[in-house]
């Protein structure tokens, strides 16, 4: 066979290249406009569901993993009174989001760290609770991320993961869409993100479908793009490298794709095992 032989030195610096581009993306320009404050379908609606099905409290620990700019660890401790640290690859987010701490008084409880999903900088049972919102699709080896959930949990804590669910084939147009946004590339369907719970020593206690919240999110993006369009027509936007068109008829055969449900979003619940003495 030919071909050059990877090397773990090559696959271990793809593997950074691939880390370093989902978060540059989501710290762009156009994910700014097109997506706003929550990086995720559903938004805090869903978030507050996730966060009512862990059984948050006042005196719960939580792990915010790929935390983005804050949003939902702050609604969290707001929300529930809960302790929440936030992790997350991009620098820019972390600084951001810990300035946004302290300007709403919640860094007593909130503050935010950089690093890596698959080698969290915290010891063993650390936590009483996981969340992993839209993110766990873009991670490159997802087996080493989910049995560090599990490390970081006390026995009994719960993860909360909520993700794009695709089948394994998909028209050609939205393969195109995948590789575009190049960090949903690897979503999976629902049932492989149970496994690889399970294979983490979690017990899965719920898996609830949320297509009608990535389907409002996909609409939302599609009228950003007009108006993206429009701004960048009259001069009052740049945005260089953007195919509109292109971008447009993507949407739309995400939108077609959802309906015949080849795209959707689901959210896992799951605890970590007991052990036993």
């Amino acid at each position: 066979m030919s071909g050059q032989q990877r090397t773990p030195e090559t696959n271990s610096a793809r593997t950074e290249t691939l880390k370093q581009c989902c978060a540059k993306l989501y710290e762009s320009d156009l994910a700014k406009i097109l997506l706003g404050d929550s990086f995720h379908p559903g938004g805090l609606k869903l978030t507050g569901r996730v966060g009512s099905l862990l059984h948050l409290a006042p005196e719960s620990h939580v792990l915010d993993v790929a935390s983005g700019k804050g949003t939902t660890a702050l609604f969290l401790a707001e929300r529930f009174g809960c302790h929440v640290v936030g992790i997350d690859y991009s620098t820019e987010n972390v600084a951001g989001a810990n300035d946004l701490a302290e300007t709403k008084g919640l860094a007593s409880r909130v503050r935010f760290e950089h690093g890596d999903a698959e080698r969290l900088p915290f010891p063993d049972a650390s936590f009483d609770a996981v969340l992993c919102e839209c993110a766990f699709c873009t991670f490159p080896n997802k087996t080493d991320a989910a049995r560090e959930f599990a490390r970081v949990l006390g026995s009994g804590g719960r993860i909360g993961l909520t993700d794009l669910t695709r089948d394994p084939t998909l028209p050609k147009g939205l393969d195109g869409l995948l590789a575009w946004i190049a960090c949903i590339a690897d979503a999976q369907p629902a049932a492989r993100y149970v496994e690889y719970l399970r294979s983490a020593t979690f017990d899965v206690e719920k898996a609830e479908p949320h297509d009608e919240a990535l389907a409002e999110m996909v609409e939302q993006i599609r009228m950003k793009l007009l108006g993206a369009e429009i701004m960048v027509g009259l001069n009052k936007l740049r945005l260089p490298g953007v195919d509109f068109s292109n971008a447009k008829q993507l949407a739309k055969s995400a939108l077609d794709a959802i309906q015949n449900g080849q795209l959707g979003y689901v959210i896992i619940t799951a605890s970590k095992r007991l052990r036993i003495a």
